[in-house]
């Protein structure tokens, strides 16, 4: 599903150099690749949900030690931050881009399909990372919870701001409700997430948007 930029992130200053020396043993520096190191702790994340990803899994996936994790990323919560931010600017980056679109339909169509591509990709963990993440986050991660809670929050808001444009300029109803369309649309996204997680095939979820996009407001003639 969609995902917003947490407001209080500054990504451009937290893009590492690609390639940055870090002390993995004493007196012998390594090099390695800080954003394929995140890459790889992204699909960890993805796949096993913020909690049941140990630290065991994400510095074997990133292939160094728990000193360098910390030294590169900070923490666990940190890293999976950095991961839901790289996250968006890239499987999920076609969110922003359809919101692009000219017309709302169209952003919804671009929308749907592809978050119906993007949760079925069979070179990628099934679902969402910010739902995968989400599902398995108890009281010790609250914090985690509250962010994927922000984040999905800003997705809708920035949805409905976009109904909000299209209606005024004539693309949607008079009597087209663009906060309810808004939540309605974030939790079809949602849901699709959720049932490629359950098994259900790319087919099967593109019926489901074909329905949406069946029911959406007509645009009155002029």
């Amino acid at each position: 599903m969609g995902l917003g930029l947490s407001p209080s992130r500054d990504i451009s200053n937290e893009r590492y150099k690609i390639r940055k020396v870090l002390t993995v043993a004493i007196g012998r520096p390594r090099e390695f690749d800080l954003d394929q190191a995140l890459e790889n702790a992204l699909h960890v994340f993805w796949e096993k949900g913020y909690e049941g990803a140990s630290m065991a899994d994400l510095t074997e996936a990133m292939g160094i030690t728990k000193p360098s994790l910390y030294a590169a990323f900070g923490n666990k919560e940190e890293l999976f931050r950095k991961a839901l931010d790289s996250y968006v600017d890239g499987p999920a980056g076609y969110t922003k881009r359809a919101l692009l679109l000219p017309t709302a339909r169209a952003v919804v169509e671009n929308l749907l399909y592809s978050e119906v591509e993007a949760v079925t990709d069979p070179e990628c963990p099934a679902g969402c990372l910010s739902i995968n993440g989400a599902l398995t986050c108890g009281e010790a991660a609250e914090s985690i919870k509250q962010e994927l809670r922000v984040r999905r929050s800003q997705f809708e808001s920035d949805l409905r701001a976009r109904f909000e444009r299209a209606k005024s300029e004539g693309d949607l109803p008079e009597a087209a409700d663009p906060t309810a369309l808004a939540r309605y649309i974030a939790t079809i996204s949602q849901g699709l997430a959720v049932q490629a997680v359950g098994g259900a095939t790319r087919d099967e979820l593109k019926k489901t948007a074909e329905m949406v996009l069946m029911t959406w407001p007509p645009v009155a003639s002029a």
